[in-house]
């Protein structure tokens, strides 16, 4: 008998757990509900992609901390995912998640990482998209095709200077 409640009390713990973690998702996404911006739907007539790959969209976090994953509107969620550059911004399709758009004029910034929310690399394994939703800075995570991060490095860095002149 003692076997069983003391059983029964672990479960119960474990139980209790797991609802307060789900408590404390769902408390976070309300709260960032309200502080970061609904993330834009890709537009329609993009063009041709100037650059493409598909990989593992991690997560985003705010810009500079890895560990602070924004859970709203379903950006923590990971998955598989293609993102694609246009002249106009980069779209970011996810398997099993809401796909957004991140236009050209808020994009501040790429890099190579070797952490962020969901996912930690050895040496710069992670391509990290840096820009803005709002006034909000954002760093947005994803694991592709490492031979690819200079030419997607480049093209970003190339918009950003020539969209500050």
């Amino acid at each position: 008998m003692d076997r069983l409640l003391l059983t029964l009390a672990i479960a119960v713990f474990f139980l209790l757990c797991c609802w307060a973690m789900w408590r404390g998702w769902k408390r976070k996404a309300r709260t960032q509900s309200v502080q970061v911006p609904v993330f834009a739907d890709i537009p329609d007539d993009l063009g041709e992609p100037k650059l493409e790959d598909s990989g593992l969209y991690v997560s985003t976090t705010t810009a500079g901390n890895w560990q602070d994953r924004i859970v709203t509107r379903g950006a923590g969620v990971r998955s598989n995912a293609t993102w694609r550059l246009y002249d106009s911004g980069v779209a970011i399709e996810r398997d099993g998640a809401q796909d957004f758009w991140i236009p050209a004029e808020a994009i501040t910034g790429a890099k190579l990482s070797g952490a962020i929310a969901g996912k930690v690399m050895g040496m710069d394994g992670l391509l990290v998209l840096t820009w803005l939703a709002g006034d909000v800075p954002l760093d947005t995570g994803f694991r592709g095709d490492p031979d690819v991060y200079p030419q997607w490095i480049e093209a970003i860095h190339a918009k950003s200077e020539g969209s500050a002149q």
